[in-house]
């Protein structure tokens, strides 16, 4: 590996800090959380946000109880001002919700931002920001040091003109890729925007201070944020925040040592998503305080209707070993394990009886298992069968073996659920074609049989608008539509919709059968009923014919459709 070529960042950074407090510090309460998602998140998707997932992961972080989110970046997009626009005349931010909006130092792009929060009736937060590192001074704004202090200053005196009146609005400076920013200098420029900008504890100004690009141990980070945190002028007028980002994989770490050397607010995503390798993970440094006895001040009581929002607004599925909400988070593979986690359940269950106190209120201190998954909104049945985990693995394994159908993980423990049934009552083992007709009886004739069949579907863009026409018989009747930037299987959803059946998918997955020279297409779809999640599947030599089905054969599960006969 060519590792000469890169510095370390000692040699890049020195910070002035011969003696630190931060190691003997401990976590006593939660910082100020601020998810980032709708606009540092949206900004690093391939597919942004269009306006109804945006609105969607809004209100499910209003849900769980966030109390300042940053909603958009509104000189960046229309979509992001429009959305900051709904925002001022809907009530879908409570009063106790601050708004935050980011924005570059540039004055028109700060007067759209201005204009996009009037009307706000909640506090709002207007974030400047500016690359301060040298590379990004030499590189890209072509300024020294005494240069780009005036062009920040003069950011901040715009900002001061268009929005100081506005008795609702605070101020946010960040200085972009502060960990690699000398600190003599961003101490210069963080403590010249407070001066300009009055910071007072009437009305504090915040200092975000990111870790752009995560380049150095955790504990380095820490020595920074201590370091500003001591020598930072109007400190009680400052509310100190972090913006980690992940390259190095120690952004959780990073957060939480820079909390303890004085950090008072994060910055982060849900789950991670950001751009490179993602912003530090909201949900995991809050659910570590929940597992040291600290109460995280946000609601994770239903995780996984949590993590089919972010999914569904992300476009992008949650690894199954995510810590605390990945499908494999609370499951054990091997007998050591399920055997230690059995015993604890029996100790815990145990205890409440000795003490004569609901096992909700126990002390938690199951072998393997951090958090109660009850915690979460999950049952015990996942961790419960941890002993037929193989056996999941081995259905699983025999269908792609045979078959070439490769199961997602959440319909491998659903039909594994369906073949011990079908085991406990048969007493006999199932072969490979056994699974597969189990599995088309279970998921292929769901809702019956009735005619289901694609006629037409045209896609094409006309002014830079795509539009998708689509045509379907159901059960002897037509039906068809046409719809603007959407995909096959939406504008299918879409005319259902029309008819009064709403099918909302939670995901959809596509494999093959193969038979010999011949293969087909199966499409996998999961979606939610009134019961909850459910699967059904399509099979077609078409797979597109195959979406199709399988998202008719969900709308069937919901509202039968009328049947006309022959």
């Amino acid at each position: 590996m060519p590792s000469h070529r890169y510095r370390d960042v000692y040699s890049r950074v020195e910070v002035p800090l011969t003696d630190r407090d931060w190691p003997s510090h401990r976590f006593t309460a939660a910082p100020l959380w601020v998810p980032v998602d709708l606009r540092d998140g949206n900004q690093a998707l391939s597919e942004p946000m269009d306006p109804a997932r945006k609105r969607r992961f809004f209100e499910l972080m209003v849900r769980m109880g966030y109390k300042e989110i940053e909603v958009g970046y509104p000189s960046a997009s229309q979509t992001d001002y429009d959305f900051v626009r709904l925002i001022a005349e809907t009530e879908i931010a409570p009063e106790d919700v601050t708004i935050v909006v980011f924005t570059p130092a540039r004055r028109d792009l700060i007067e759209r931002t201005v204009a996009s929060v009037r009307g706000i009736r909640n506090e709002v937060v207007i974030h400047m920001y500016t690359a301060t590192a040298p590379t990004w001074r030499d590189v890209v704004l072509g300024r020294d040091r005494a240069a780009l202090t005036e062009l920040i200053l003069s950011g901040g005196r715009d900002v001061l003109e268009l929005a100081g009146h506005l008795p609702n609005v605070r101020f946010e400076f960040s200085p972009e890729v502060f960990n690699l920013t000398e600190p003599d200098y961003v101490l210069e420029v963080c403590d010249a925007m407070t001066g300009l900008w009055d910071a007072t504890p009437e009305r504090p100004v915040i200092l975000n201070l990111p870790a752009t690009v995560e380049i150095a141990t955790p504990n380095v980070y820490a020595d920074q944020i201590e370091y500003m945190h001591r020598n930072l002028a109007r400190r009680d007028g400052v509310i100190l925040s972090v913006h980690p980002h992940n390259d190095r994989g120690t952004g959780i770490a990073c957060a939480e040592l820079a909390v303890l050397a004085g950090a008072q607010r994060v910055e982060g995503c849900l789950f991670g998503n950001g751009e490179r390798t993602g912003n530090v993970d909201l949900v995991t440094l809050a659910l570590n305080l929940h597992a040291q006895g600290i109460d995280p001040m946000i609601d994770f009581s239903d995780i996984d209707e949590i993590r089919r929002t972010v999914e569904y607004s992300n476009r992008l599925e949650v690894h199954p070993r995510h810590p605390y909400v990945g499908d494999l988070v609370h499951t054990a593979y091997s007998g050591t394990h399920q055997d230690a986690i059995k015993k604890g359940f029996a100790e815990h269950r145990a205890r409440a009886r000795t003490e004569g106190r609901p096992e909700s209120e126990i002390e938690w201190r199951v072998p393997y298992l951090p958090i109660d998954p009850a915690d979460l909104g999950r049952s015990y049945d996942a961790v419960i069968r941890v002993n037929s985990q193989s056996g999941k693995g081995g259905i699983a394994y025999l269908l792609e073996a045979e078959y070439g159908i490769e199961l997602p993980r959440r319909l491998q423990i659903d039909f594994a659920r369906r073949v011990q049934e079908r085991a406990d009552s048969t007493g006999l083992e199932l072969d490979a074609a056994q699974l597969l007709e189990l599995f088309e009886h279970e998921y292929a004739a769901v809702g019956g049989e009735g005619g289901a069949e694609l006629l037409t579907l045209q896609t094409e863009s006309c002014d830079g608008i795509a539009r998708t026409s689509v045509s379907i018989r159901v059960d002897g009747d037509e039906h068809s539509g046409t719809y603007e930037d959407v995909g096959p299987v939406e504008a299918v959803t879409a005319l259902l919709r029309e008819r009064g059946i709403d099918v909302e998918i939670v995901s959809l997955h596509q494999a093959s059968i193969a038979r010999g020279n011949d293969s087909e297409a199966l499409t996998l779809l999961e979606f939610l009923d009134e019961t909850g999640a459910r699967w059904v599947s399509g099979r077609d030599r078409s797979v597109l014919t195959a979406s199709v089905t399988a998202v008719l054969r969900a709308a069937r599960t919901i509202a039968p459709l009328a049947a006309k006969p022959a």
